[in-house]
């Protein structure tokens, strides 16, 4: 027997018409590229988004294709999203702190069939368009400000100023595809997620519950989290469905940029790495400033330092919600708080958890057999993951099955469960750095390095850094007779990596420490490096 219940589609349309009609009058206010501060609402961004829509079909195009976005958060970039995902069009995503070679490879893979960029963007598109796979470039500008390119691209503004505003939204299965978001490619090349409009739904009602991120209506909320890392956490989404003002902060996210529009908008809720957050907190002390209005800041990307922690607890009364989650878990996985069924204990100590899962989240730790491991907060396995809003494969086949025979995921992880369900990352099992909560390949440098002819071996480990979480060492072991500069490998790396992977420091050893199966013993070599 069914139940008589209505069918309604859980299509992301639907969110930002709900916004339009029960919130319309609640702003969206946006930093843009120039500095300028822009303020909407939500009624203006569905009408303009509709626009958009309108654009897009007169292009050519139809549910399924793709659409790329190379953008800082800002309201005419969630317009394309909506825009997109409203007439069945796929939105992807680009990085652009990757290296062109990536970006180049990502665009290819995904088929993407228009580009709607930031006008600072231009540059470093410019010099990759004949290997770029797009019919049309779009750069986020007016006519007054729209710069000069070699892209033949239209200005946003103009584009969508005489498009049509009546396209139909939704009238499609939930399940259709509706964004795109790569992987960052630290074990191979990177693999794109592709997200339903069921799970972005989904997703981001999880994200508006008490117990996760509580975003509410009377909640003012910055996301500073790209919209280019998995859907800037799904507050482009949870925001718009729970009425709650939005702020975006484009591209500036430098301590007194952001303390600006935390203060200035009266920001209540706001989502970042943890380098943000250092950059903000020196600057709150240099200048003797406060945070009145401030009552939760999201922590995720990289592990939660404790001084961070401590400093917005206890000296500017603001509580710290440490997150956990990869682009395939949409990414919202786990939670850290202080269970309510915790008699004593060091509450701290469980908010440096990476925390609990919410309802529509299910982790198992295993062994190597697949054996599943105790929650018993000491014995650690390797962290697999289930729920509405975790992927169940990769785009176009990469990877082949990534599921197991429950249909859990392998994140890739190490860690360990408590009694109360709070899961702590003890280990990396893919030797990957991050760095200001971007993921660094090991892998990527350690290949460019071997191909430079005085270089035997060499290996890429992260070591501890006090701003960035993680910055890369690069150990090389030359080949007999041979030598080479670290200034040497510098120039030799720079240009075929990104600016930010280039190692801080280059130790040179005699013999790299190898394990039983002739692999680099990277355990040793970080014990190695520890000692010196």
């Amino acid at each position: 027997m069914l139940g008589l219940m209505q069918d309604w589609p859980l299509t992301v349309d639907r969110i930002i018409d709900h916004a339009a009609r029960v919130h319309g009058r609640r702003e969206v206010v946006t930093r843009r590229t120039d500095g300028a501060i822009h303020r909407s609402d939500y009624a203006t961004l569905h009408d303009r988004a509709r626009r958009v829509s309108g654009a897009l079909l007169a292009l050519g195009i139809a549910p399924g294709d793709r659409v790329a976005t190379l953008a800082w958060n800002s309201e005419r970039h969630t317009e394309c999203w909506y825009g997109a995902m409203g007439i069945g069009a796929v939105l992807h995503t680009l990085n652009p702190r990757l290296h062109p070679d990536q970006i180049v490879w990502i665009a290819r893979d995904a088929g993407s069939r228009v580009l709607v960029l930031d006008s600072n963007f231009v540059p470093l598109i410019e010099p990759l368009r004949d290997r770029l796979p797009f019919e049309h470039y779009i750069v986020i500008a007016g006519a007054d400000d729209m710069p000069a390119n070699t892209l033949s691209a239209l200005a946003y503004e103009e584009w969508i100023a005489t498009a049509d505003d009546d396209a139909v939204w939704g009238g499609f299965d939930e399940n259709t595809a509706c964004g795109l978001c790569y992987t960052s490619g630290t074990t191979g090349n990177p693999k794109g997620v592709l997200y339903s409009h069921r799970s972005n739904v989904l997703h981001a009602m999880m994200v508006t519950a008490k117990g996760v991120l509580g975003v509410g209506p009377d909640d003012v909320v910055m996301p500073v989290v790209p919209m280019f890392h998995a859907n800037a956490w799904g507050l482009a989404f949870a925001c718009p469905a729970a009425g709650a003002k939005l702020v975006m902060p484009g591209g500036q996210l430098d301590g007194a940029s952001i303390y600006e529009l935390l203060d200035r908008e009266k920001v209540t809720i706001t989502a970042a790495v943890p380098t943000v957050w250092l950059g903000l907190l020196d600057h709150l002390r240099t200048h003797d400033l406060r945070l009145p209005y401030l009552k939760r800041v999201v922590i995720g990307g990289s592990a939660l330092p404790e001084a961070i922690l401590r400093a917005f607890e206890e000296d500017y009364g603001v509580e710290v919600v440490q997150g956990w989650g990869m682009t395939e878990t949409s990414p919202i996985g786990t939670i850290s708080g202080v269970p309510a069924t915790l008699a004593t204990g060091d509450g701290f100590a469980h908010k440096l958890k990476q925390g609990r899962p919410p309802f529509g989240v299910e982790l198992r730790i295993v062994d190597d057999k697949g054996g599943e491991m105790p929650w018993d907060g000491a014995t650690p396995g390797r962290l697999l993951i289930r729920g509405f809003a975790v992927a169940s494969g990769y785009i176009n086949g990469a990877g082949g099955d990534i599921l197991d025979v429950d249909g859990f995921f392998d994140t890739g992880d190490v860690a360990t469960i408590d009694e109360h369900g709070a899961m702590q990352i003890t280990d990396r099992a893919k030797d990957v750095i991050k760095s200001g909560g971007e993921w660094i390949s090991s892998i990527a440098i350690e290949n460019i390095a071997l191909s430079h002819p005085a270089v035997a071996n060499a290996a890429a480990i992260g070591v501890p850094h006090p701003k960035w979480d993680e910055r890369p060492v690069l150990v090389v072991e030359t080949r007999p007779g041979m030598t080479v500069a670290e200034a040497d490998l510098r120039v030799f790396l720079d240009g075929r990596i990104a600016r930010w992977w280039m190692p801080d420091t280059f130790v040179f050893l005699d013999a790299i420490p190898l394990g039983a199966t002739g692999k680099v013993d990277k355990r040793a070599l970080r014990e190695t490096i520890r000692n010196r």
